[in-house]
């Protein structure tokens, strides 16, 4: 995964993340449940590339919902993986389930 993925280890430093941002946030939600644990690595690289593609314009989180419950809950997260794009703290796009580059991109490009 990209050194531009931030992992926060908790809802404090999540909203740290979010605070200092001068950007857009890609806040993608991983799970560690059986189901969820194989897209969400498929999407750990996906998000990296993407974070790559979009340096300077974008901050991607990678969320674990068990260790950010707060934010899990603040944007309405009910499975993994989903992405949630913030502008100033506030959410602007959903979406949920694995994505592609492409899909991904497209996503972004829609709401940047």
């Amino acid at each position: 995964m990209a050194q531009r993925v931030h992992r926060p280890r908790e809802d404090a430093e999540f909203n740290f993340i979010l605070g200092m941002s001068k950007v857009p946030v890609l806040a993608y939600f991983t799970g560690t449940w059986p189901k969820a644990i194989e897209p969400c690595r498929v999407m750990d690289l996906v998000v990296g590339g993407i974070a790559d593609e979009y340096t300077g314009r974008l901050t991607a989180v990678r969320t674990d919902i068990t260790r950010c419950p707060a934010a899990t809950e603040r944007y309405g997260i009910t499975g993994a993986p989903s992405y949630v794009l913030l502008k100033e703290g506030e959410a602007v796009a959903h979406s949920m389930g694995p994505m592609t580059t492409a899909e991904v991109g497209k996503f972004l490009d829609g709401h940047l």
